[in-house]
């Protein structure tokens, strides 16, 4: 091998990144202390991005395409290594390749209910549960913030930074939306819409990642609420209880008082006719002086008058008697 062949052997020709993984994030290509040529060919697939890093500071980035490697295309390197005459030399700088494409099914949920007040519960206790999509829009930001220096950084490694953030801003959220718990599973698809405008701001100036969709798939409260609002709708399906009752009752009797329900309903009917027989042998039972107010409150049934009550005394007789009474006196 001649000296040549050794040299060429020391630089880097050809810089690219076969992803055949579904779960990287960003990783860095691995130089083996090599130095890049004058004129190395850079090759960035589609749903990537190429950010170079020389001593700890980031330089030029490239988007998808064939670029080669040159003073024109590399401006930033250039100022930060002070060529003073142009990229001519081969040079040494890191290159990350981070994925830009979109992650989906990423799942998110609230390790411990949330404290919401409620204006029909008062301060209810809410879990949440969906998921999220998620894509790098800011390689910078992602790479000092998340990546670091990761040479392959993975999607699990990030997983629970990500649901500890956005479990915090669905709580704010929510919690400022004021929206009843009742009307919550009412409206997922419009509270994971009403949530993004919320969720991205903070996401892509902290992470350099922007969410782009939101999916609530449950909000559940304690099972004292769960019985509390299906007592309530029981309430609401029953209407008006008096004639609820009255139909139960006959259903009871329809069906031969077999079950509990008939000897319910059988029981019910009973208590009804006592009660109206107790009510009309009180009218039976009140004394001859109160007939006139009896008649006020209501006309007495025939069967409650009675046989041995005195005829009334007519009219004429007592008018009769008052003359007889009155001729005998004597005249003064």
């Amino acid at each position: 091998m001649g000296i040549m062949d050794f040299i060429k052997g020391e630089l880097l020709e050809v810089i690219e990144w076969t992803d055949d993984s579904r779960d990287t994030l960003s990783w860095q290509f691995p130089d083996d202390d090599k130095a890049i040529k004058n004129g190395a060919q850079l090759i960035v697939r589609e749903s990537q991005v190429a950010q170079f890093v020389y001593l700890g500071e980031f330089g030029d980035t490239f988007k998808p395409g064939k670029h080669t490697l040159t003073t024109d295309n590399i401006p930033v390197l250039t100022k930060l290594k002070s060529w003073p005459f142009g990229f001519n030399s081969p040079f040494k700088a890191d290159v990350y390749f981070v994925t830009t494409r979109l992650f989906t099914g990423n799942k998110w949920g609230t390790s411990n209910p949330v404290m919401l007040r409620d204006n029909d519960f008062g301060i209810v206790r809410v879990r949440a549960f969906g998921t999220y999509d998620f894509k790098v829009v800011d390689p910078k930001i992602f790479l000092k913030e998340v990546a670091g220096s990761d040479h392959n950084f993975r999607l699990d490694e990030f997983s629970d930074t990500m649901r500890s953030r956005i479990v915090s801003i669905f709580t704010d959220a929510i919690a400022s939306a004021k929206i009843p718990v009742l009307d919550v599973a009412s409206r997922y698809t419009e509270l994971g819409e009403a949530l993004l405008p919320l969720i991205n701001p903070a996401i892509m100036t902290k992470y350099g990642i922007e969410i782009g969709s939101f999916i609530v798939e449950n909000v559940s409260v304690p099972p004292e609420v769960e019985q509390a609002i299906d007592k309530r709708s029981s309430m609401a399906a029953v209407g008006n209880l008096n004639d609820f009752v009255k139909y139960q009752m006959g259903k009871g009797l329809e069906s031969g008082g077999g079950g509990a329900a008939g000897t319910a309903a059988e029981l019910a009917v009973g208590f009804g006719l006592a009660q109206q027989m107790m009510k009309e042998a009180s009218w039976a039972a009140m004394p001859r002086r109160l007939w006139p107010w009896r008649r006020r409150l209501r006309r007495p049934p025939q069967a409650c008058r009675s046989s041995s009550a005195p005829p009334k005394r007519p009219r004429r007789l007592v008018s009769l008697k008052l003359t007889s009474w009155w001729s005998s006196s004597p005249v003064s």
